[in-house]
């Protein structure tokens, strides 16, 4: 049981569990309509207002994306160790609010962006960004990272902090806060990959800046107003300790021996205030159990029965627990390559969709590139009903298994799919090009060339399967690091998630790098490359990180739980 802080409770908890709610929900849609409003038009709004080259644009993207995402494992250890998670959600959501408020004034204040381009023919000329106006939006940007590095791995363990779990209706509280908050986060990329994005690309980049910046203006009112009746609980300490002091244990044992029967002949301590369940030993990664070794220089407190120094001698059950956490980073590596794909089927859409027919009829209404990454969204709100109320009753049935599939076996149907989806996405686009050089249109963008006869609404099928992929493999992994990780490390293993997306986003930025270096395939003329022949090689890739994950699913072993 954690301590508490003291200008929270007297004697014990006042969980004010539902009167808590306004304020965190409040600030929970708020900061994701802030922040993924500001983020989600980031590559259109780095080509168009400051002209930078596709590949620069994408690069920078996908770093920031990866800088962002990595930051929460450093945000989930200051919360944890140092500063707790109320200090850390009210000083990033501020971070967040001033870079939003930066990259509006970028937008709004002429000196701070290029020029427009002229329309000289037959090209126009477009100049680019000066050392200052780079160096301005790039501190909107460390900004948004603090912001998002804080946020993002405190924020719903924050909300559940506010629910009392021994209670049945502490219970029920924290299992609605968590279908509130993912509800939030559907409804937020809604309202910015439509409304929010429109605003930006077709009224004014200012305003639909804007926008965003007065969200996370009110994002950090009700957080900070609802202060008093939060509980706030003190920071214990990170289990980052516990894996070094095992590791260092083992390592200083190494040439010992290890018993016949080490469940029974090992050092077993178990804390009296231990949240974790008792875990059975297991043979998997033997070499750290030497760490549970008793030897005559080890010494034990004779209060608790604890070992006097870790770094020497470690209880099994402690092992095992760093045991479940490692046994995860194989099928970690395994859904950071899958995201790959993720990344630049979206990333890329956006370049297809520039270079498409995106008129609605014969109206004058033109769908926003960005909009067409709502259609994965949609795609996952389509599928996850139909998915537990008509397939899954049918499932337990001939599976035998209470959730249908196992966590691994939907991972894996994930990534085959993320194959399936880069198939596709080449196969469009080698007929948006091909339809670029027998029927183009008059139209041409800036910087970019022809654009195509093909509608845009043929990104639709690559974009919902994507959508499909995500709804397998994204929300299986989440559920897969909670479930098999132990109570007590869950902080880390949520932050896994978001070094994974951070990965992927590196990984992907150095291949598109290497990619755009050796080849053509990604001009910035999309009808002078060759992008179709990247997304094959994506899904070469894909098939190469399906065969690592299944040689890995057959070796994990479930977490069990001691008898």
């Amino acid at each position: 049981m954690e301590e508490i802080d003291r200008e929270a409770t007297k004697n014990e908890i006042n969980y004010r569990g539902i009167r808590a709610m306004p304020f965190v929900i409040g600030n929970e849609t708020f900061e994701k309509l802030g922040t993924i409003g500001s983020s989600s038009n980031l590559l259109v709004y780095l080509t168009s207002v400051f002209h930078l080259k596709t590949i620069t644009a994408t690069n920078i993207v996908n770093i920031f994306n990866g800088t962002c995402n990595f930051g929460t494992l450093l945000g989930a250890f200051l919360s944890d160790t140092y500063f707790g998670r109320y200090n850390i959600l009210g000083f990033a959501s501020v971070s967040s609010f001033l870079g939003m408020l930066v990259l509006t004034l970028t937008a709004a204040v002429s000196k701070l962006h290029p020029p427009i381009c002229g329309n000289q023919e037959p090209a126009p000329v477009c100049v680019g960004p000066t050392p200052g106006q780079m160096t301005f939006l790039l501190v909107s940007f460390c900004l948004l990272v603090i912001g998002a590095s804080g946020i993002r791995p405190c924020n719903l363990a924050f909300g559940a902090d506010q629910f009392d779990p021994k209670s049945e209706s502490g219970r029920r509280g924290i299992s609605s806060f968590f279908n509130w908050y993912y509800f939030t986060y559907t409804f937020a990329v809604m309202v910015s990959l439509t409304v929010i994005v429109y605003v930006q690309t077709s009224v004014s980049w200012s305003l639909g800046l804007a926008i965003p910046t007065i969200m996370m203006f009110l994002s950090c009112a009700l957080f900070f107003v609802g202060t008093k009746i939060y509980v706030r609980h003190v920071p214990k300490g990170s289990p980052l300790s516990s894996v070094a002091q095992v590791l260092v244990a083992a390592f200083k044992k190494r040439h010992l021996q290890l018993p016949e029967q080490p469940c029974y002949s090992l050092f077993n301590y178990v804390p009296s205030n231990s949240l974790s369940s008792l875990l059975p030993y297991t043979d998997q990664f033997r070499f750290l159990s030497k760490a549970a070794v008793k030897t005559p220089e080890d010494q034990i407190n004779s209060s608790n029965g604890s070992a006097v120094d870790p770094w020497r001698l470690y209880s099994i059950q402690q092992v095992e627990e760093v045991k479940c956490l490692l046994r995860v980073i194989p099928i970690w590596v395994a859904g950071t390559i899958y995201y790959v794909s993720i990344v630049q089927s979206q990333n890329y859409v956006i370049f297809q969709a520039l270079q498409s027919d995106n008129q609605l009829d014969h109206n004058n209404f033109h769908i926003p590139p960005a909009s067409f990454i709502v259609i994965s969204m949609l795609s996952i709100t389509i599928w996850l009903p139909i998915y537990d109320r008509v397939l899954l009753p049918w499932l337990r049935k001939f599976t035998g298994k209470e959730d249908g599939f196992s966590l691994l076996q939907k991972m894996g149907i994930g990534i085959f799919l993320s194959i399936v989806t880069m198939i596709i996405s080449g196969i469009v686009e080698d007929r948006r090009r091909t339809l670029t050089m027998t029927r183009p249109m008059l139209q041409m963008t800036r910087e970019k060339g022809v654009i195509s006869s093909m509608s845009g609404l043929w990104l639709i099928p690559q974009m919902a399967l994507s959508g499909l992929s995500e709804a397998f493999a994204l929300i299986s992994e989440n559920e897969f690091f909670y479930k098999q990780c132990p109570e007590n490390m869950r902080s880390i293993a949520a932050s896994f998630f978001f070094v994974g997306l951070a990965g992927s986003s590196y990984l992907s930025s150095f291949f598109s790098s290497v990619v755009h270096k050796t080849s053509n395939w990604l001009a910035e003329d999309l009808n002078k490359g060759k992008l179709n022949c990247f997304y094959y090689l994506i899904a070469a890739l894909e098939i190469l990180n399906l065969g690592y994950f299944l040689v890995c699913a057959k070796w994990y072993k479930y977490k069990g739980v001691a008898m």
